[in-house]
């Protein structure tokens, strides 16, 4: 039992006691939430939430730098092979780019310094490169010979095309597989048809009538895909789009394409992919045709 001295300490001892059992310090990682739990859960959670790693802005995490070198690696080993099968030179060319270049580029070297290694890195970067160019314009000319011909294929090369396309694939077709295309750009409504010129050039008619009340004097282009006189080849058909004259700006597109979404898009089936080696030949040679 306490005697009189102790028990009028024993407030102020309790009162030290209380003062010195503090909770997590202050900070925002002390503090809980506004529900009253501890501050402790809320450091476990900004913990927990460090190990899942960098988020982007849209809130999703970010792709390592890593991991798409070895997408990208993966695509072009892919399209290489696919290449290759159509194309059984290809590494002999792709040696002899790369030789030509890098000698042209060490001999340089030798006749203006003198020095044997100077240019030999450069050399060999050029080289590479060279190589590089010519597995892409052989894989291109692989993937174009492959699918000339077959339906589908205007499509499957406009909806590679580099920038701000909107393609709207098979508006019109018939039951012989020709096929109209529009597309939507800078330059203005772009129709292309591909099949048999005379009923292709029928449903261009018809399509620049049914769309003429929405684009106003919004300027029309109409190709037809072959490779007659007044055609233009499957293989020049980008290049051919794309050098178009620029008309429209980027908001005078956007309102553009919400007057066409009335029109709606496509009203014929067309292939998916054209190309007969299935999903997988599509991907990889897309990603080399938009080189």
């Amino acid at each position: 039992m306490a005697g009189p001295g102790e028990s009028s300490d024993y407030p102020r001892r309790m009162a030290r006691s209380r003062s010195t059992d503090t909770s997590a310090p202050a900070g925002k990682a002390g503090r809980g939430p506004a529900g009253g739990a501890p501050g402790r859960s809320t450091g476990a959670t900004a913990v927990s939430s460090s190990k899942t790693g960098k988020v982007g802005k849209d809130g999703k995490p970010k792709v390592k730098r890593l991991a798409k070198l070895k997408s990208q690696a993966g695509m072009i080993r892919q399209a290489y092979t696919l290449t290759y099968r159509n194309d059984p030179k290809l590494p002999w060319i792709m040696l002899i780019a790369f030789v030509v270049v890098a000698a042209a580029v060490e001999l340089f070297g030798l006749l203006v310094f003198s020095s044997p290694f100077l240019f030999l890195p450069i050399a060999v970067l050029l080289g590479l490169l060279a190589a590089l160019i010519v597995f892409g314009r052989r894989a291109q000319g692989s993937a174009y010979r492959q699918v000339e011909g077959q339906p589908g294929a205007a499509s499957w090369v406009l909806e590679g095309m580099r920038g701000d396309w909107r393609v709207s694939s098979g508006v019109a077709g018939t039951r012989e597989f020709d096929a109209l295309h529009r597309v939507l750009g800078r330059p203005g409504i772009v129709l292309v048809g591909e099949g048999t010129p005379q009923r292709v050039r029928g449903l261009i008619a018809q399509e620049k009538r049914r769309i003429a009340k929405v684009v106003g004097d919004t300027p029309i282009y109409d190709v037809v895909v072959g490779d007659g006189e007044g055609e233009v080849p499957l293989k020049k058909l980008s290049t051919h789009v794309m050098k178009l004259p620029r008309n429209l700006s980027g908001a005078e597109v956007n309102a553009l394409s919400k007057r066409m979404s009335a029109l709606g898009g496509s009203r014929m089936p067309v292939p998916g992919g054209p190309l007969p080696g299935g999903r997988q030949m599509s991907v990889s040679q897309r990603q080399v045709r938009r080189r």
